[in-house]
């Protein structure tokens, strides 16, 4: 058997619907869109705008907007001190690390150290955020905190 004999199963090779030929083909007359309307006809004109729907009040105009997000916000991969104690003491503790780790998954956002939790061994931690109580945790059990650039 050589690659040549191989063909396509029956059924997958689907001739296309062929409009507009004539009454005899099935889909002659006005080609399978009806009678007038704006479906009917060529060009751009391809039916009603996205998101029209037949003068009823479109549900972008219904449902009710307040508030706005802004552009300046900044997204943190939050890790809890608790977790920390995964790794051995005295050892530094960075957002490289905290990846290699699968602690965090987006390394392309800002790292903050929360302060859930207990931490049992020192370590130096860099991270770009910490809270209070994170600080606080991490250098009652004998740890450093470093601050990176954002």
């Amino acid at each position: 058997m050589k690659i040549t004999d191989i063909g396509m199963p029956k059924g997958a090779n689907k001739r296309t619907k062929r409009r507009g030929r004539g009454m005899g083909s099935g889909h002659g007359k006005t080609a399978c869109k009806g009678h007038k309307g704006s479906l009917a006809r060529t060009g751009h004109h391809g039916g009603p705008r996205v998101g029209f729907e037949g003068g009823q009040m479109p549900l972008i105009r219904r449902v009710p907007k307040h508030g706005f997000t802004s552009k300046f916000k900044t997204y943190f991969e939050v890790v809890n001190v608790e977790v920390l104690n995964r790794f051995k003491e005295n050892s530094v503790v960075t957002p490289e690390e905290l990846a290699k780790e699968n602690i965090i998954k987006n390394k392309s956002l800002s790292v903050k150290i929360l302060g859930d939790g207990e931490i049992t061994r020192p370590l130096t931690v860099r991270a770009h955020s910490f809270s209070k109580s994170s600080i606080e945790k991490i250098k009652k059990a004998g740890g450093t905190i470093e601050l990176l650039a954002k």
